[in-house]
């Protein structure tokens, strides 16, 4: 969430603006569909010290954010405002394709590609990520 929108305090317009000043992903925000869940690499959401950087996923509806790890920032903003993020270290045997259906159990740590059945570990809720997350945010 580029810093030229920092004056958009409404969450619902947030997300037309994800990922727009990355080269190759200006359109993402058109493409993602409410339940979506992002897969990305390492560190996620580094350097991002702003809320809005978790909220544009949440105007869109993108359902979880699924990375080998996040910035450290961006991880407890995304806890905090009970956002789904999870880690995976064996992604790339779930052989998934863009637009796969997958099947997420976030209190056992599985993802499951419904296209071909094939299932990994990957991190689960710790406690209290489950509790802010049932409770809808640390400030609810």
């Amino acid at each position: 969430f580029h810093n030229r929108y920092l004056t958009i305090t409404d969450i619902n317009e947030m997300g037309q603006y994800t990922f727009d000043n990355l080269e190759g992903w200006k359109d993402f925000s058109a493409k993602a569909e409410s339940g979506d869940i992002v897969i990305t690499g390492k560190n996620f959401g580094a350097g991002s010290s702003r809320q809005q950087a978790v909220d544009c996923f949440k105007s869109l509806g993108v359902q979880l954010i699924l990375a080998e790890s996040f910035g450290a920032i961006y991880e407890r903003n995304a806890i905090n405002a009970a956002f789904p993020i999870l880690t995976y270290t064996n992604i790339d045997e779930l052989q998934l394709n863009q637009r796969d259906k997958v099947k997420i159990d976030i209190e056992n740590g599985i993802i499951e590609n419904l296209e071909n059945g094939k299932k990994v570990e990957i991190s689960k809720f710790f406690d209290v990520q489950m509790e802010i997350y049932l409770r809808d945010g640390l400030l609810s």
